[in-house]
């Protein structure tokens, strides 16, 4: 358990700046042994999309991933975490979320990333709606089974 430690949970348009991230994080601090970085990106989808709009309700989505970073400072030894996630309109190749943990060791810092990047895709509300190239609309992007399978693996572990 990592209680002494808070979260930083921002929903922002603006980009991020993952250098600064993992700074913050471990600046002045010498029981840092670890630090996992992973930025999802917006994609083309093959060329398809011009752009993503993600879009959220901020009182909900902030009450969420603060509950989900929680979750992983309980299970796991934590020195940090870091959890940015942008809305509104986004290119591809664009930043999407920005996930930084940070640990006296590597294992518990992978694990946290990851158990909070599956728990972001299945459980953070967020909307996204894609706009193809060809000015077509794209709809609205339902739930994906495998990101509700990769986050159930965390149940029971």
């Amino acid at each position: 358990m990592s209680a002494h430690v808070v979260p930083l949970v921002r929903i922002q348009t603006e980009d991020f700046d993952t250098s600064a991230e993992v700074a913050r994080l471990t600046r002045g601090r010498h029981d840092v042994g670890a630090v996992v970085t992973f930025i999802g990106l917006c994609r083309d989808e093959g060329g398809r999309l011009s752009a993503l709009e993600l879009e959220h309700y901020p009182a909900m989505a902030e009450a969420e991933i603060a509950r989900i970073a929680a979750e992983a400072m309980e299970r796991w030894p934590l020195s940090g975490i870091s959890v940015i996630h942008r809305y509104g309109r986004l290119a591809p190749g664009d930043n999407i979320v920005l996930v930084v943990t940070a640990s006296t060791h590597r294992h518990a810092a992978f694990d946290a990333a990851s158990f909070l990047m599956d728990y972001l895709k299945s459980r953070a509300p967020f909307w996204k709606k894609e706009h193809p190239k060809d000015g077509s609309d794209g709809g609205w992007v339902d739930a994906r089974e495998d990101d509700e399978i990769a986050a159930r693996r965390w149940e029971h572990s």
